[in-house]
């Protein structure tokens, strides 16, 4: 058996409803389903558009007991940043709400001639990762 691809990425999120905006509203994602948990809670699934890609959005029970991230995400073992390709890093700056730079934009064309990347902070505090240019060798 083979894997097909990447499906679902899990966040949990200080408010579902903030969190499903932000990403559909500066990503394209949509609302693909929402599952009624036994507890009363739900999950809502939304999808990247004309992807197979969903972010899987839980509700937090707890408060984060780490600090907040910084620049391009922690450095300890664990979920670094999610990272978006775009045509134009700077145009799809101009197009965010609730913008928060964690480090960037930086041009990286010392290692790959036309990359540019920013990172920016989700409304749940995760690194999100937004560039422009990178080529497989």
């Amino acid at each position: 058996m083979t894997l097909q691809t990447i499906s679902q990425l899990a966040l949990t999120c200080k408010d579902q409803k903030v969190t499903e905006d932000w990403y559909s509203r500066n990503f394209g994602f949509r609302r693909a389903r929402v599952a009624a948990l036994p507890d009363g809670k739900e999950i809502i699934f939304i999808k990247m558009a004309d992807s197979c890609f969903y972010l899987e959005l839980f509700a937090a029970d707890e408060a984060n007991p780490l600090p907040d991230p910084k620049n391009d995400g922690p450095s300890y073992p664990g979920f670094r940043h999610l990272a978006f390709k775009v045509n134009d890093v700077d145009s799809k700056l101009a197009e965010i709400s609730s913008l928060d730079i964690t480090l960037g934009p930086l041009d990286f064309d010392a290692f790959i001639p036309g990359w540019r990347t920013v990172w920016i902070r989700d409304p749940d505090g995760r690194i999100v990762e937004i560039s422009h240019g990178f080529q497989d060798e």
